[in-house]
């Protein structure tokens, strides 16, 4: 009785998997994706653009043009990032592995302005040309992530303050939308998010 209920449970999780390979596949690169970001190996970059990748192909077959735009931006970022961490240039013109960094004013208060202004840009086509429940919440999500994607190529420490905050946030909002996987799996990018400003810290305190 026993080993027929055990062939029963796997042959559903079998099929449920079958249907749900893509999701999984996106949970299984994300998590390493996390990983590699915090042990800051380079190598998280060709995740990152194979991840993307196919996500683009995903999307616009379901007609979710929001979410394939985004991963395109995330394909062309990856080429960026791997290209800033692998190539990076000293100041005496060599090539050296990038070294954490931390923002500076004026640098932020761009990043801040340029993210106003694509937050109301994004949250207005939304609502106004979309059916999304939540537009601006949703805009500020995506917003923030485009801004932190930026700042994880240039390796600027405080970019860990936005995927926090992002990660933590995008799990309440999936939590109201009944995404209960989703959002434990945010809610886990958010913890690891706490542990990579924590090791990049140190990281950067030892440079």
């Amino acid at each position: 009785m026993y080993l027929s209920q055990t062939f029963y449970w796997m042959d559903q999780f079998i099929r449920w998997a079958s249907d749900h390979y893509i999701e999984l596949f996106g949970v299984a690169s994300g998590l390493l994706y996390i990983y590699l970001e915090i042990k800051q190996k380079s190598v998280m970059w060709i995740v990152g653009f194979f991840t993307s990748a196919v996500y683009i192909i995903v999307f616009f077959q379901s007609k979710f043009y929001a979410g394939m735009a985004l991963n395109i931006y995330y394909v062309i970022v990856s080429i960026y990032g791997w290209y800033c961490w692998r190539y990076a240039r000293k100041p005496d013109g060599l090539a050296a592995e990038l070294s954490i960094c931390r923002i500076k004013f004026p640098l932020a208060f761009i990043l801040f302005s340029i993210s106003v202004v694509l937050f109301v840009a994004m949250g207005y086509v939304l609502d106004h040309f979309t059916d999304s429940p939540i537009p601006y919440y949703d805009a500020l999500a995506t917003t923030l992530s485009i801004t932190a994607t930026w700042m994880l190529a240039k390796k600027i420490l405080e970019h860990w303050y936005l995927w926090i905050f992002i990660n933590f946030f995008s799990s309440i909002l999936y939590l109201w939308r009944e995404l209960y996987p989703t959002a434990v799996l945010f809610l886990v990018y958010g913890i690891m998010s706490i542990v990579g400003w924590t090791k990049w810290k140190e990281s950067f305190k030892a440079q």
